[in-house]
């Protein structure tokens, strides 16, 4: 039996590689006679630039730049050969096989998980480390520039990651105050810049960055309007200011990690492209898949929309479209569980129990639908 073993993260509990590790660890105590191929999975969030830059047997190198509360945080900047890359990667990135591309996720330097629950305001949050990763990959010779925004604690249009990228504020551009900013100039030079990003809000709306991803970073329900106002405010300024069509608010995707989506594209001239597709050509998914005889997926909630999306639902769909058999071992399960589809944590046991108790859990799941 060949398994193929690609977990994404269960978040707050086990990071997508633990979970990876921790169940071929538990498999191959059971069946030594097994195989198995480990492909941790992202969504450009978390491990981002660690998963994809491991992938393709590049080089991390780590860096102090500023979290998003402006405290210290120690952030990696991938390095990865493009001649190590498949053709579809090429593509996607418009490389020729020559290039050098730096791989960054900006959830390890602005992400959500590096602010504590009591803190989390994103009129106080900046994307300032996350531009301050982009710069260094400029300066050390990247030819091509990866971001993956998933995870964000932000909404500042990217102003923060603009302002370590050669543009000039009266004050730090934080929403708190954006009331006050009355001057802003600049001009950024960089490689080609591409956003793996599968969010298609807009930057402004009820399907925007402020109205739907705000209050999941903790802005209370009663600013949304205000902030909303706000950031179509400098948005506007910014597209006057970089001579871009004040459209591209209409953009989709444009919404992506508190707007820095936006940022980049009007001044750094950033592309979008889809994130997961982008992961899938990367880590060779279609042909690990259909070279397993079984696959083990799963993340911390799976329900009915994520056979319709990405991550492990897309993996799901695939092997099943296959033949091969594929169980999914999730945190919980918004669909009812069988012997395909299986929830670690057992019924009652609180969420904060679950989370420190996820590597045993996961172990005794994989015993259950596996033996």
């Amino acid at each position: 039996m060949h398994a193929l073993v690609a977990f994404d993260k269960f978040k707050d509990g086990l990071s997508a590689a633990a979970a990876c590790e921790i169940a071929v660890g538990a498999l191959q105590a059971r069946h030594p006679d097994w195989t198995f191929d480990l492909c941790p999975l992202t969504d450009g969030g978390e491990s981002f630039a660690e998963i994809m830059t491991g992938a393709a047997g590049g080089r991390m190198d780590y860096h102090v730049v500023r979290g998003p509360l402006g405290e210290p945080v120690r952030a990696g900047i991938g390095c990865v050969r493009a001649a190590c890359l498949s053709a579809a990667v090429w593509s996607r990135l418009t490389l020729s096989g020559s290039e050098t591309v730096a791989v960054i996720g900006m959830a390890s330097a602005s992400g959500l998980e590096l602010v504590p629950a009591a803190q989390r305001n994103p009129w106080l949050t900046s994307t300032r480390g996350t531009g301050e990763l982009i710069a260094l990959a400029h300066r050390a010779g990247a030819d091509v520039i990866l971001l993956g925004v998933g995870g964000s604690a932000t909404n500042d249009l990217g102003l923060g990651a603009l302002s370590a990228l050669g543009w000039s504020f009266a004050r730090d551009p934080i929403p708190a105050n954006w009331a006050a900013l009355r001057f802003m100039e600049g001009r950024t030079e960089l490689p080609p810049v591409f956003i793996a990003c599968d969010v298609v809000n807009p930057l402004l709306g009820p399907q925007g960055a402020t109205a739907t991803f705000g209050p999941q970073k903790g802005l209370a329900p009663a600013d949304v309007p205000r902030l909303e106002a706000e950031a179509a405010r400098l948005a506007a300024r910014l597209c006057d200011a970089a001579g871009k069509p004040r459209s591209l608010v209409e953009t989709p995707g444009s919404g992506a990690a508190g707007g820095i989506a936006f940022g980049l594209m009007v001044a750094a001239g950033a592309r979008l492209t889809p994130g997961f597709d982008l992961v899938a050509d990367w880590l060779g998914l279609e042909k690990r898949i259909a070279a397993a005889d079984l696959v083990i997926t799963g993340e911390g909630r799976f329900d009915a929309t994520s056979l319709a999306g990405k991550g492990p639902g897309s993996l799901v769909r695939t092997a099943r479209s296959l033949g091969n058999m594929a169980h999914v071992f999730a945190g919980s399960l918004g669909l009812p569980e069988d012997k395909f589809h299986h929830a670690i944590t057992p019924p009652g046991m609180p969420l904060g129990e679950a989370l420190p108790r996820c590597p045993e859990l996961l172990v005794a799941a994989l015993g259950r639908g596996l033996g």
